[in-house]
C-alpha cells in the first residue's frame, strides 16, 4: 500500500498532490484512508489485530512460516477465526514472507513417517498407554459426513471424536484434542495410518505439544490398525 508512504513524505514537508502524482495514487483516496485511520471501523480494527498476531506468529517461527502454517497456528493454536485468503492478503502488506522449503527427497511407498513402536502389540495392560485413530465415512440424505475417532486399546472406549463434512487435518486434530483434554495422557503412543491428515503439520504438532509418541505401521495393511478397523 502506497498511502503510508505518502503520509510519511507529507510529514517531511512534501506536498501531498506531488506525492500522489509521483506514486500514481488518488489524492482523494489518500485523504479517505487518512480519515479512516482517525476513526477506524470494526473491520479495520480486526485487520490491525490480525496483522499483529500474524507478525507475532511469524517472529515466533524465527521468520520461517508461510501463509499455511501461520493460518494453522492462528486457527488451531490461538483459536482465531480467519481464512487462509485473509492471511495471504495481510502478510505482504506487513513484509511477512515465509521461507520456501525445497524438497530434497521423495517419499517412497510403504515407508513409515513414524517408527512402528507397537508391532501390532496394541494392549499394554493399562489405560491411556496406546491410542489408535482413523477416519470413517457416513453417508446421509444431505451430505457425506466424516468421523475421526481416538480409541483406547485397553478399555476399547472412544476417548475423543470429531465430525465434519470434509476430511481435513482439523478433523483429526479436534478428535485428538478432545482425547487429550479428557484423559490427560502421559507416555501415550498414538497409532494411525499414513493418511494425509495424520502426517499433516497440524496433527504432528498437536502430538508433539501433548508429549505423545507417534506410531505408524506399513502402508495399506489393515492389520496394523486392527482395533480401529474393528471399531
Amino acid at each position: 500500500m502506497k498511502y503510508p508512504v505518502v503520509a510519511t513524505l507529507a510529514g517531511q514537508g512534501f506536498r501531498v498532490s506531488t506525492d500522489c502524482r509521483v506514486l500514481k495514487v488518488s489524492r482523494s483516496g489518500f485523504y479517505d484512508w487518512a480519515e479512516r485511520l482517525k476513526d477506524p471501523s470494526t473491520a479495520e480494527l480486526r485487520r490491525q489485530n490480525l496483522s499483529i498476531q500474524i507478525r507475532e506468529v511469524f517472529e515466533e517461527s524465527r521468520l520461517t512460516y508461510g501463509s499455511r502454517r501461520i493460518h494453522t497456528e492462528l486457527t488451531l493454536g490461538r483459536v482465531v477465526a480467519v481464512s487462509l485468503g485473509t492471511v495471504e492478503k495481510l502478510m505482504p502488506i506487513h513484509s511477512v514472507v515465509g521461507v520456501l522449503a525445497r524438497r530434497k527427497w521423495r517419499r517412497k511407498n510403504n515407508v513409515a513417517i513414524a517408527e512402528d513402536l507397537l508391532n501390532r502389540s496394541f494392549d499394554r495392560g493399562c489405560l491411556n498407554q496406546v491410542w489408535v485413530t482413523d477416519i470413517t465415512q457416513h453417508p446421509t440424505r444431505e451430505v457425506v459426513l466424516y468421523c475421526a475417532a481416538v480409541l483406547d486399546t485397553n478399555s476399547r472406549k472412544i476417548v475423543g471424536w470429531s465430525i465434519n463434512s470434509s476430511q481435513t487435518s482439523q478433523l483429526v486434530t479436534n478428535a485428538l484434542d478432545m482425547a487429550i483434554r479428557h484423559s490427560q495422557p502421559t507416555n501415550t503412543v498414538i497409532h494411525s495410518d499414513h493418511g494425509s491428515q495424520f502426517v499433516s503439520w497440524a496433527f504432528s504438532q498437536k502430538i508433539k505439544e501433548a508429549g505423545l509418541s507417534p506410531n505408524m505401521g506399513t502402508v495399506g495393511d489393515g492389520y496394523d490398525n486392527a482395533p480401529m478397523e474393528s471399531f
